[in-house]
């Protein structure tokens, strides 16, 4: 397939990337797991010893960073569609988040333990239509919304990613509505031109 003008920009852009070039360097799965580094440091979320759960988490940047952070008394489980290389201390679940089937393998893994964090990095394929794009991001942020409120510690911790937009105030409601506080991070590592955003959300109404 041919590359278009944008698509080689993108890749100029990614391959001239600060975080990419530090993430190639430290050995880190990907430059996102300086976005989870950041907001851990600011807000102390990964805890040794406890639950995490990385929604979203190929090519496993965060699932990393959680794992050698909360040690290796801890469980970490990750779930994506696609693939993901093995990491040490880390239970991976290929799948789709959306489907029942996939969400029950989920809590068999659980088994029955609360979480301390569930990470949520989840992004859809990307149609190009804004409004569409949109529409599928805040869902899988519902979803994952909707597990913490089953699945968390009463002073856990759901951190997901959402882009400004059409039903972003309708989401942090949602949030709000479960979470005693709800924070907005945007880590240095986010690109500025992009219109993603973090919420932090923090123990259980």
């Amino acid at each position: 397939m041919k590359r278009t003008r944008t698509s080689k920009a993108w890749m100029r852009e990614h391959v001239n990337d600060t975080y990419v070039q530090l993430a190639k360097k430290e050995g880190w799965r990907s430059r996102a797991a300086f976005k989870l580094m950041e907001i851990d440091d600011k807000d102390k979320l990964l805890k040794r010893g406890d639950v995490a759960v990385d929604l979203g988490a190929t090519p496993g940047g965060w699932s990393q960073v959680a794992a050698k952070r909360m040690g290796d008394s801890s469980l970490v489980i990750a779930l994506d569609l696609l693939e993901m290389e093995p990491l040490h201390n880390v239970d991976f679940i290929q799948g789709d988040f959306r489907e029942d089937d996939v969400l029950k393998q989920l809590e068999e893994k659980l088994a029955g333990r609360r979480v301390g964090l569930v990470m949520s990095d989840m992004a859809p394929n990307m149609s190009g239509v804004p409004l569409v794009d949109q529409a599928r991001v805040m869902y899988l942020a519902e979803l994952g919304l909707e597990f913490s409120k089953v699945h968390l510690k009463p002073d856990g911790a759901f951190l997901v990613k959402v882009f400004q937009g059409s039903d972003y105030e309708n989401f942090l409601r949602a949030m709000r509505e479960v979470f005693k506080t709800v924070a907005v991070r945007k880590p240095d590592a986010s690109r500025d031109r992009s219109a993603e955003l973090y919420l932090l959300g923090r123990v259980l109404r």
